[in-house]
């Protein structure tokens, strides 16, 4: 039985004018929230939303929802609400997801598309409507790491020599991350989480956004999860934005090179904090499918430690773990 999903079911025979809807999965994903796609006998659909209040939060949605809208994105609109029981009636944005549309051809047009979204979100920012990327949140994120992936996971506990590289690294790249002026982040701005429909892309999973590092977004963009690409394409989709951000007078690093350290020590964070929530994804909430992309973050995160000689020590203790 289903009890949600039988209550889920009452409540749309509201906003849809009566019972006479289908209703299947849509998506599911890292959260407790789930995705369901009603259809009418007239063939229009809907999202509709099952988010269980006492662990997830809808005002937050409808509130950046309403943000990414006023900013120019193409954000679902939220047609029907009932906050107390955690419901939302969403525009359906389709069932095309920017990675499974991606490949070598248009892979250029699609990201330009996303690079063009990503600075309309950014230049949109005012102080006062999200949360701040503090300290505390990037140093609990941080903390993901050796107490999911290597504890965990693993099954190992760091010496003190390694505790205190990982420290030593923690506070760069947390220290880096709080140097950078403070933008709209979306906070997970990836293929999955983008929609091919016109106007493109579309953008889900936005619940979480804050006020942060301007290059946290475009380092989840370009070091994905779930799809990798090479250096060079890496290299000229930042370089786009960057160019882009500076015509836009976004307050992007007048070096590149130094706004590049400053992307790719910010991935390096997100990277950690990641293989942290993979593991606890597996090993807390039953989702096992998240550990078999691992690898793919432990090559970024071991690339990006190696290139930079403070974070040597980092870099010997990802390659002391894999050992």
């Amino acid at each position: 039985m289903d009890a949600r999903l039988d209550a889920l079911k009452r409540w749309l025979a509201g906003p849809l004018g009566g019972p006479e809807f289908g209703i299947a999965p849509a998506s599911a994903d890292a959260s407790f929230r789930r995705y369901f796609r009603a259809t009418l006998p007239d063939g229009r659909s809907f999202i509709a939303m099952d988010a269980p209040p006492d662990q997830e939060d809808c005002v937050a949605f409808v509130r950046v929802a309403q943000l990414l809208c006023e900013a120019g994105l193409h954000a679902p609109q939220v047609l029907a609400r009932d906050l107390a029981q955690g419901f939302l009636l969403l525009e359906d944005l389709g069932a095309r997801t920017y990675l499974d549309a991606l490949n070598a051809q248009n892979a250029g047009a699609l990201m330009g598309d996303a690079i063009g979204a990503l600075l309309k979100w950014q230049l949109a920012t005012r102080p006062g409507e999200l949360p701040p990327y503090d300290e505390a949140l990037l140093r609990r994120e941080m903390a993901l790491f050796p107490q999911w992936y290597v504890g965990r996971h693993l099954g190992r506990e760091l010496s003190a020599a390694q505790n205190s590289a990982f420290a030593s690294a923690s506070a760069l790249l947390v220290q880096s991350a709080l140097a950078q002026p403070a933008v709209y982040v979306h906070r997970d701005y990836m293929p999955r989480n983008l929609m091919l429909c016109r106007p493109n892309p579309g953008v889900l999973d936005f619940q979480d956004a804050v006020l942060g590092p301007i290059t946290y977004d475009i380092a989840s963009l370009t070091r994905d999860a779930f799809i990798s690409w090479d250096e060079e394409r890496v290299l000229d989709w930042a370089a786009r934005y960057w160019e882009g951000a500076k015509r836009a007078r976004l307050p992007v690093d007048a070096d590149f090179p130094e706004f590049w350290r400053a992307l790719e020590w910010m991935g390096l964070q997100r990277h950690l904090k990641i293989l942290g929530i993979f593991a606890r994804l597996t090993y807390r909430d039953g989702k096992q499918k998240y550990l078999a992309d691992t690898p793919r973050f432990l090559g970024y995160a071991r690339a990006v430690a190696q290139r930079y000689g403070a974070l040597a020590p980092l870099a010997r203790l990802l390659d002391e773990l894999q050992a």
